[in-house]
């Protein structure tokens, strides 16, 4: 790396354009510089690391993987692009790992430091950008499942998304969810949907009830 101060750095990231000098100078005391070698993750899939990754110089790539270890690009990052803004937002796990596709450097941004950008988190425009994290994470879901999973774990995973409990430790799904819309949903055919909600209820796993509502057995989410 060059030796650049931090507030250098950070004035060259597109992200902190819009910083006052004050808050530029307060938050280069509290970035650091950090180098990830070819190959060495940045961020994992379903932890934790509690910071923002902006990268200097390099090149990484987003990656979504199923229990089975299959792995879907979801996207190459490049020189002034961050990772790890969602999971700061909303407080939950990483939605993909981040993996150094060739030697990259990156400035890295603690949780309390970041959380000094953000509006107070009663605000309008907070809500609305927690908002904006749920639906990123449900399209990464999307993106995943259609390229990792055959029509039974997209049916699944889609059936999923809209389970609810009743109270009385049942799941359900109380929307009437027409086969055409479902199928428009995973990304596949009306007749290969309505085969496979047809096995999925001689198998047990879906029950549909007079109402158009199904109840939903919990090891349907096994093969989502």
């Amino acid at each position: 790396m060059s030796m650049l101060s931090n507030l250098e750095l950070l004035r060259r990231v597109p992200l902190f354009a819009a910083l006052t000098p004050s808050q530029a100078a307060n938050i280069a005391d509290a970035i650091v510089k950090r180098r990830f070698k070819r190959g060495e993750l940045i961020v994992e899939q379903g932890k934790k690391t509690n910071a923002l990754y902006i990268i200097l110089a390099g090149r990484a790539r987003v990656l979504s993987a199923d229990s089975r270890g299959r792995e879907v690009i979801l996207a190459t990052l490049q020189s002034g692009d961050y990772i790890g803004e969602m999971s700061l937002i909303d407080d939950e796990p990483h939605s993909a790992t981040v993996r150094a596709d060739v030697q990259t450097d990156v400035l890295v941004l603690g949780r309390e430091a970041f959380s000094r950008c953000l509006p107070d988190s009663s605000s309008m425009s907070y809500n609305i950008m927690r908002g904006l994290v749920r639906r990123l994470r449900h399209a990464d879901r999307k993106i995943e499942s259609l390229a990792l999973m055959d029509v039974y774990g997209r049916v699944a995973r889609a059936l999923m998304d809209f389970v609810t409990e009743d109270g009385a430790g049942n799941f359900v799904v109380r929307e009437r969810i027409s086969r055409q819309d479902l199928a428009k949903m995973v990304g596949a055919s009306r007749e290969m949907v309505s085969r496979v909600m047809k096995d999925l209820e001689e198998r047990g796993f879906v029950q549909t009830q007079p109402d158009g509502s199904m109840l939903v057995k919990d090891r349907l989410s096994a093969l989502g």
